[in-house]
């Protein structure tokens, strides 16, 4: 068995997913192989894998931080929310069905077989695996049955890390409040703990630092600055994107409406990066901009549900309207699955209503399909530039609008886009990453681009994070704990 740490956090979003990856360059950086783990993520954000499932896109940032191809071990159990009571369940990469909130908390432990099934083959092949929790071991009401906390660690035998974030405040209480609530034997399972996104000089917080040893018994094990490069990493959740501004002050503006159920939104991260794109997300209740370049539709859990959640914000008219004035419309996966005239659910996946009506912009009708289609697929456009992606949906599109395809795909003709051009969809997550595409892409807009592929990017903030850990942690001493917990197992 190899050396394990989980990393814990005192609530969501305080970093955790983002932590790992940067810990798990600077560990390959040393030399180790270091593979990821997460046992359960609550996610509409997947990433498609080489051995034919699907995982939260944040575990395969995380294998690309570790310089590996992302597998369904890396993340056993994946819930896809479809509503607000309801979500997708995916066991080791595959759907096993649905389940009601209430239904699945009765269901979880029975996943803890597959599990440590999936822990155990990344275990025997790695020097060291970093493991990331969920939410808040805080959370005791969820505590019976847990697979993503306390009870994997348990499970495991793997020591714990706990993730304070003090720039959303009361860091102090937070750690000793979680210490407090918790059992005994849970809390023996942390061992320390480190504060995350530290804004000013480290040494005014010494004090703060000695405060929660002495309340808790925990050991620091750092203090992290804010970290910029962090920023360019792809966000795990949707809460982000919810007070997200434009991203710069380019001349070309590009709007996304903020989808009830978005998924994959990491999509537009590349475009977001650009300094000549001014790309925001509009949240519900807000018109869409009227001065917007480029309309995108963004990929949806529940394309049904996000059509009436358009309707109903009124984002339909505002898209009509654009498209009459002369503006442009493309849909990625769900969104290109809006563009349509008709979207039909004849088998309920997505719920009670079976079909709607579309946007009406390209002459096409979606039918969802009981079997997901996942897969890595590469290509180029019409024109020759090339493109890497991945495809992950339910939906078969027709209609005479494929006739003029947007994107070509060993030789066969991919989505669609109007015969004037200016509206277009495919099923491609990922189309606006590679350099070449991206570049064209943008030109045809009247912008410019850096020609950089996406990934070089984030592989540049994951090194200038694996840089600023080795000077704030001790990652020596997390080595050496890892290590301990490897021994205690066996």
């Amino acid at each position: 068995m190899s050396a394990a740490l989980m990393l814990q956090g005192t609530g969501s979003d305080v970093g955790k997913s983002v932590l790992v990856a940067g810990l798990a360059r600077a560990f390959t950086r040393r030399g180790l192989k270091v593979l990821p783990f997460k046992p359960q993520n609550m996610s509409n954000n997947a990433a498609v894998t080489e051995d034919g499932g699907e995982i939260g896109r944040a575990q395969a940032l995380q294998a690309f931080a570790c310089g590996v191809a992302p597998r369904t071990d890396m993340n056993p159990v994946l819930i896809k929310p479809q509503s607000d009571t309801g979500a997708q369940i995916v066991l080791q990469g595959k759907v096993i069905g649905s389940a009601a909130a209430r239904e699945y908390q009765a269901r979880k432990a029975l996943y803890l077989e597959a599990v440590m099934e999936s822990y155990a083959r990344l275990s025997a092949e790695a020097d060291l695996v970093l493991v990331e929790g969920a939410g808040s071991p805080a959370e005791t009401n969820l505590r019976a049955g847990d697979i993503a906390n306390m009870g994997f660690a348990t499970a495991a035998g793997v020591p714990v890390l706990l993730i304070g974030d003090i720039d959303r405040g009361g860091v102090i209480a937070s750690l000793a409040g979680t210490h407090q609530v918790i059992s005994r034997e849970d809390r023996a399972l942390i061992q320390g703990f480190l504060i995350n996104k530290f804004r000013g000089d480290v040494r005014l917080f010494d004090e703060g630092l000695a405060d929660i040893t002495r309340r808790t018994g925990w050991r620091s094990f750092g203090v992290l600055p804010w970290l910029a490069a962090a920023r360019r990493l792809p966000a795990e959740d949707a809460v982000i994107l919810e007070n997200a501004a434009a991203a710069g002050d380019g001349k070309l503006r590009i709007a996304v409406p903020l989808l009830s159920r978005i998924a994959n939104f990491d999509d537009f991260d590349a475009l977001r990066a650009e300094p000549s794109v001014d790309l925001g997300f509009v949240p519900p209740g807000t018109a869409l901009p009227r001065d917007a370049d480029l309309i995108l539709l963004p990929g949806t859990k529940a394309t049904i549900a996000d059509m009436a959640f358009l309707k109903d914000q009124g984002w339909d008219i505002d898209i009509l309207a654009h498209h009459r004035q002369g503006g442009r419309v493309m849909g990625i996966c769900g969104g290109y699955q809006l563009l349509g005239r008709r979207i039909r659910d004849p088998h309920g996946i997505e719920g009670s209503l079976r079909e709607i009506d579309g946007l009406g912009l390209l002459d096409m009708e979606t039918e969802l399909q009981e079997e997901k289609h996942l897969g890595l697929v590469s290509g180029a456009s019409p024109e020759g530039h090339a493109f890497e992606g991945y495809e992950i949906h339910n939906g078969r599109t027709e209609g005479p609008a494929a006739i003029q395809p947007l994107l070509f795909i060993d030789g066969a003709g991919h989505g669609a886009r109007s015969e004037e051009g200016r509206v277009s969809g495919c099923y491609i997550h990922g189309l606006f990453n590679k350099g070449a595409y991206r570049t064209a892409f943008l030109k045809a807009l009247g912008a410019r681009a850096s020609q950089e592929d996406h990934d070089a990017r984030i592989g540049a903030a994951l090194d200038e994070m694996a840089e600023a850990m080795e000077e704030h942690l001790d990652l020596d001493a997390m080595l050496q704990l890892a290590g301990r917990g490897a021994a205690a197992a066996r």
